[in-house]
């Protein structure tokens, strides 16, 4: 690679993507922080999501629809996932998700009860930095759910940090950074610090697996595998992940670790009482790592989940890391570049940050720089298709749900990476979030702010009454029209030019979008919502005004 930094070299890479030469995007941040207690993986009769799939049941359950993990990246059609597991030796389970409490437990509504930090990120996912805050004592699963379930609604929230489990600085920094040297090939680094004033240990797993899209099909749907692969020079130990559409992806590792292989399929047995489809289940690596169950893991070193077992006892203030490589190639000695790699990528996203705001002192350039790495790493995988959830599968769904939650939509079929308004609290798309975000994303990549707004228009999203879909929990909800408001943000953010050509952009909204107006009139106009509010006029006026503006740019 070329190790002479550019200053434009991130602009470079997202004219690359945009003109399709490389594709940057196929991966990035889009795994999110939990999948459990979403509307997609509800199968009770009265919806009730949070409970149908709890926090307790996501180490064992596989998913239908998405996959979760501790900071972790997948590709943009979430067929191959990565991403960190723990534990501390005291925790009753692996920390391989965020913990939190659903709606009804919170008693300020759901809240995760966990402490980690986007700390950088690029537009092209060139470079990625994530931080969590994993305590050294058992972590007070019990204690948080009792304690806020007391609390009232006028009291404040009971947090981790309230429990005092960080007393003394007793817990691990554990910083994840990914950066690619390519558009398939991925360098990380795993780096844990402990913070406190004694010796502890620390178990890290860094797995590699497979979606679950092969169980839910009536004939076998599509499956990859992992195995065991060839070792080159100064590598530890290696692992190839075949699939029929991504191809084969290996991961390297340069540490010395305890492979362990099982499938990423649900412990039935565990869970509802009947046989396993096979031995290895979803939750091997919790009973292989904390309960000493050998006969868990698969013996062969295949499945379609993966974990490299790195067993360390820290000192005080003592760091350790863990190198990996996921790529397409085998190359002959895979960690040569891998520091020229991180120490490349890290000074482009400075220029790149740098150029973006260049008057900022230092403080609001980081400030910046961080928000926009928050806004990255919320672009996640999201994957529901109403009428099949309706309709069921090998999981058959409640006869309610025929005349229940979005059963109006049927046409909504999304496989897309979206602009999500949180990865844990919120892990599915809100079209008010989402004009939002588009705003300010048009300041890294006003490409993919376009490209947002104009997924909500097509005809997999858009209701066929010219209703745009309000969110998962109610697609059929009347809210304010703010994606037109967002268009308006992509169209000219702050004078920002490139990108798709803006007036082929605007036209192609404008001309997508129809409000329906009480009273039977139906106008074409830049708008997507039934307006039944007071101020339904108001709104109506304002967003025409703005078209009318955008139109004298664009033609007069």
């Amino acid at each position: 690679m070329n190790s002479e930094t550019s200053p434009r070299a991130e602009r470079d890479r997202l004219d690359k993507l945009r003109l399709g030469k490389e594709d940057w995007f196929l991966w990035g941040p889009y795994l999110a922080e939990r999948a459990w207690g979403t509307v997609r993986e509800d199968y009770s009769p009265g919806g009730a999501a949070w409970e149908d799939f709890d926090h307790e049941q996501a180490r064992s359950r596989a998913y239908r629809w998405s996959e979760d993990g501790l900071g972790g990246i997948c590709d943009c059609e979430q067929r191959l996932c990565f991403a960190l597991a723990l534990w501390n030796g005291r925790d009753p389970i692996l920390k391989e998700r965020a913990f939190g409490l659903t709606g009804t437990q919170g008693n300020h509504g759901e809240d995760v009860k966990e402490y980690y930090f986007y700390l950088d990120a690029t537009p092209s996912h060139s470079y990625l930095r994530y931080l969590y805050k994993y305590p050294q004592t058992a972590y007070p699963y019990a204690r948080l759910l009792e304690e806020n379930r007391r609390r009232g609604r006028h009291e404040p929230p009971f947090s981790l940090c309230d429990t005092g489990i960080f007393e003394d600085s007793r817990y691990f920094d554990v910083e994840v950074s990914y950066a690619k040297s390519g558009p398939t090939e991925i360098h990380i680094c795993i780096r844990a610090t402990n913070r406190g004033p004694a010796e502890s240990p620390l178990h890290l797993l860094p797995t590699l697996w497979f979606r679950n899209t092969w169980f839910w099909e009536e004939q076998s749907g599509v499956k990859g595998e992992l195995r065991q692969a060839a070792v080159p020079e100064g590598v530890a130990w290696a692992v190839e992940a075949a699939h029929p559409s991504l191809g084969s992806y290996y991961l390297y590792g340069c540490q010395a670790a305890e492979p362990l292989y099982t499938e990423n399929q649900s412990n039935s047995e565990s869970l509802w009482g009947r046989p396993n489809a096979t031995p290895y289940v979803k939750d091997a690596f919790h009973r292989r790592v904390i309960a000493d169950d050998r006969q868990a893991v698969n013996p062969d070193h295949r499945g379609t989940k993966f974990a490299a077992w790195h067993s360390r006892m820290l000192a005080a203030g003592e760091s350790t890391s863990i190198d990996l490589i996921l790529t397409t190639q085998i190359p002959a000695q895979p960690f040569a570049q891998s520091q020229e790699v991180f120490s490349l990528r890290s000074k482009e996203a400075d220029l790149f940050y740098r150029d973006l705001l260049d008057e900022a002192d230092e403080q609001d350039g980081r400030i910046l720089r961080q928000a926009c790495a928050g806004m990255i790493w919320t672009k996640q995988f999201y994957h529901y298709e109403v009428e099949r959830w309706i309709k069921g599968d090998q999981s058959p769904p409640p006869t309610e749900r025929q005349h229940g939650r979005n059963s109006g939509w049927l046409h909504f079929s999304a496989v897309h990476v979206l602009s999500m308004p949180d990865t844990w609290e919120y892990p599915w798309f809100a079209a008010w979030d989402m004009a939002f975000h588009c705003a300010v994303l048009a300041l890294i990549d006003v490409d993919f702010a376009k490209s947002q707004i104009e997924l909500l228009l097509k005809e997999y999203y858009l209701h066929p009454n010219g209703q745009i879909p309000a969110y998962e929990w109610a697609s059929a909800m009347r809210i304010h029209p703010f994606t037109p408001w967002g268009r308006s943000r992509c169209f000219a953010p702050n004078g920002c030019s490139g990108g798709l050509r803006t007036s082929t952009f605007f036209v192609a909204y404008s001309t997508s979008c129809c409000s329906i107006i009480p009273g039977g009139l139906t106008v074409r106009m830049p708008m997507a919502t039934i307006c039944s509010r007071a101020d339904s006029w108001g709104w109506i006026i304002s967003r025409s005004m703005t078209a009318r503006s955008r139109c004298l740019q664009v033609f007069g």
